[in-house]
C-alpha cells in the first residue's frame, strides 16, 4: 500500500539512537524529506544521509526552538529521543536528582519536541504526530520508576490531552504513540511475550510511518501501538 509520505518533510528526534535510526532510514524508504536530530552521536546521525542533521539538546527550551526553526516547515514528527537510566534503583534509595533528571529526559523534551511541532500544526493546519514511548509506562519497571513514571506520562495523559487540543487548530491531524520495548529489560518479560521472536528497531519503525501516514492511519488518533510481541508485563522475581 502507498503510504502517501512521498515528498512529506518528517523530523526524528533521537535519530542517532537504533530505533531513531531505523525511523529515519524508513521514512526515507517512503521518500520523504527526513531531518535528523541529534544530542550528542552526530556522526551516527550524518551516517544516515538525511537530507538534513540537526543537533539540540530536547530538555532545553531555548535549543528546541531553535532546531523547530532551523527545520523548516514539517508534516510529520517522530518524537523518538529518550534515555533510559542505568542503575536497578528502588523508589526509596532513588535520588531527586535522578528522578528530576530522566523526567526532563523523557516527558519534559518529548512535551517541548511536541509542542514545536504542534506550533507549526497549528499555522499550516495540517500535520502527523507519533511519540515513541515504551512498555514501561504501561507496566511500570522495578528499579526504574523515574522511567515508568515518565513514559506513561507520555503514553497517557499528554497523548490523550493532545490529540483532543490539535483539533481545534488542525480537524484532521492526528497524535499517537508506540509503547516499544526497551532492550535493556528484554530478560525481565520474555516470559511474558506470546511471539518467539525479539522486536528490532525496524519492527518499530514500521509502525510509526504506519502511524504517521494518512494513507493508513488517517483515522486513527490517540492510540497506543504496543509492539512488544504481545507481552503482558514483567516477570517481577526472577
Amino acid at each position: 500500500m502507498d503510504t502517501g509520505l512521498q515528498g512529506k518533510r518528517v523530523l526524528v528526534t533521537g535519530a542517532s539512537g537504533g530505533i531513531g535510526g531505523a525511523c529515519a532510514r524508513a521514512f526515507m524508504a517512503e521518500g520523504c524529506e527526513v531531518v535528523a536530530h541529534f544530542h550528542r552521536g552526530r556522526e551516527r546521525a550524518e551516517a544516515l544521509g538525511a537530507g538534513l542533521v540537526l543537533g539540540a539538546d530536547l530538555r532545553v527550551e531555548e535549543e528546541v526552538e531553535r532546531l523547530f526553526a532551523d527545520a523548516g516547515p514539517l508534516d510529520v514528527c517522530a518524537a523518538v529521543a529518550g534515555i533510559w537510566p542505568g542503575g536497578d534503583v528502588p523508589v526509596w534509595e532513588l535520588p531527586l536528582e535522578r528522578w528530576e533528571e530522566t523526567l526532563r529526559a523523557n516527558l519534559t523534551a518529548t512535551f517541548l519536541t511536541a509542542r514545536g511541532f504542534l506550533r507549526g500544526v497549528a499555522e499550516r493546519g495540517h500535520g502527523s504526530l507519533v511519540m515513541v514511548g515504551s512498555t514501561a509506562g504501561r507496566f511500570g519497571e522495578a528499579g526504574h520508576a523515574d522511567y515508568a513514571a515518565a513514559k506513561s506520562g507520555i503514553l497517557y495523559g499528554l497523548l490523550l490531552s493532545l490529540k483532543n487540543e490539535v483539533v481545534r487548530v488542525a480537524p484532521r491531524a492526528r497524535v499517537n504513540a508506540v509503547g516499544a520495548l526497551s532492550p535493556e529489560t528484554l530478560e525481565r518479560v520474555t516470559r511474558t511475550m506470546p511471539l518467539k521472536k525479539v522486536g528490532q528497531p525496524d519492527d518499530v519503525a514500521r509502525v510509526v510511518v504506519a502511524l504517521a501516514s494518512d494513507e493508513i492511519s488517517g483515522h486513527v488518533t490517540g492510540q497506543v501501538v504496543t509492539v512488544a510481541g504481545g507481552m503482558e508485563g514483567r516477570v517481577i522475581e526472577t
